[in-house]
């Protein structure tokens, strides 16, 4: 009788070792610190979207990981494309939270309609507008003026309803007496990217791009035979959008765009900063 009740003892003791067991996780040592099996729940991230100029794609997905490592709360994803399809699409209750754009125009309409922070509201960097070539060229073509030749038939230029560069291009060559002569052969962008792949591969003459663009063209593909000049300056604005859920996130982003971290980064990409 002795000996069953001694199995007895073990039995109940090896169940209630199980059920501490099991119940691990609601455990604290002496200390009272959580037992290494206490769930520990992650911080959640809040994610933003970044409707950015096609020309800030390759600066901006650089900028992605630096500035997500310094904000682990916040995960940034970007929508790349002309400054005046962004607006449209703003306007149109597109969830976005931060916009930058090529030009202050269409910052300017976004800030008249009440659909931008503007308070947020930064200049942030600054670029030039290029006449490149393709590589292979024969046309000798070395300014705007050059463009007005027979021999020139194709001229890529950023839709100016939708690109910003588009709007430079046509204010520069009007400003420069030649638009009448050049508007007849020139063939409509949706964005500056899309121009430098026009003349990457050839399929026209010359094309209008920014100095930033440029310096991300496939090797040996394009030349940049001349420099633009503008009236009106190509100035980048950065704003939180009103309908964001997500302002304090957002305006997070823009410091770090405005800081001199971004500044830095802007910088290695050919940009002048607007603090320069």
């Amino acid at each position: 009788m002795r000996k069953e009740l001694i199995v007895l003892l073990v039995l109940l003791g090896v169940f209630l070792a199980i059920g501490c067991a099991e119940n691990g996780s609601e455990a604290v040592n002496e200390t009272g610190t959580p037992t290494a099996e206490t769930a520990v729940p992650e911080q959640e991230s809040e994610t933003i979207l970044v409707s950015a100029a096609a020309s800030l794609t390759e600066v901006f997905t650089d900028m992605e990981s630096q500035f997500e490592t310094e904000n682990p709360g916040v995960d940034v994803n970007f929508n790349f494309a002309g400054s005046g399809s962004l607006r449209t699409q703003i306007e149109g209750g597109a969830p976005v939270d931060v916009f930058a754009s090529a030009s202050q125009s269409h910052m300017d309409i976004l800030a008249g309609e009440g659909l931008i922070e503007n308070s947020s509201r930064e200049d942030f960097a600054q670029n030039s507008l290029v006449l490149i070539v393709p590589s292979s060229s024969t046309l000798n073509i070395s300014g705007i003026e050059d463009l007005t030749s027979l021999e020139v038939e194709r001229i890529a230029i950023g839709n100016p309803e939708t690109a910003p560069v588009g709007k430079y291009t046509t204010q520069s060559l009007t400003e420069a007496g030649i638009w009448d002569q050049l508007e007849g052969k020139t063939v409509l962008a949706e964005d500056v990217k899309q121009v430098l792949v026009y003349v990457e591969r050839g399929e026209v003459d010359a094309g209008f791009v920014y100095m930033t663009d440029a310096k991300t063209a496939e090797p040996e593909t394009i030349e940049i035979v001349a420099t633009v000049p503008v009236t009106t300056p190509i100035s980048y604005p950065i704003a939180v959008v009103s309908a964001s859920e997500n302002k304090e996130e957002a305006q997070e982003f823009i410091d770090f765009v405005t800081g001199q971290e971004g500044q830095e980064i802007l910088e290695e990409y050919g940009f002048t900063p607007e603090s320069e």
